[in-house]
């Protein structure tokens, strides 16, 4: 069988915080940005590849209650709803970078016990970004 990961989704507050975030720091490039009755998603893809984060408002389906809505912006303010693995052969490089754009720092780069060296940002939104150093 031949599957590949097509996309992943991450919520965002604030559509132009998440594109500065993820275009202008990461430099990711942005494959898709469309609007539908005030809101936006954003597709962004590293240079290059094919697999793209999707960066959606949250609780946007019709079928998620106004409960589950605050219950979903109670955890992204905590930063418990979403996160993601990135991975680049620059880790320190990386880090410097995102520092220096104010991004919140959760870990700086050390090696884990499970034989990854790697550190941890909030985006805008509060998901974790947990980047890997690609050995």
């Amino acid at each position: 069988m031949d599957i590949r990961i097509h996309s992943a989704f991450l919520p965002h507050t604030d559509p132009e915080a998440s594109l500065a975030f993820y275009r202008d720091v990461l430099g990711l490039e942005v494959q898709n940005d469309v609007g539908y009755q005030g809101m936006r998603w954003i597709t962004v893809c590293p240079p290059g590849q094919r697999t793209s984060i999707v960066l959606h408002p949250p609780a946007a389906d019709p079928g998620v209650t106004d409960d589950e809505r605050r219950m979903i912006a109670e955890m992204m303010a905590k930063g418990t709803y979403a996160a993601i693995i990135l991975a680049t052969p620059d880790l320190d490089g990386l880090f410097d970078r995102l520092q220096a754009s104010r991004a919140e720092v959760v870990q700086e780069p050390m090696e884990q016990p499970y034989g990854v060296r790697d550190c941890a940002f909030r985006d805008p939104a509060g998901n974790l970004l947990r980047i890997q150093e690609q050995r």
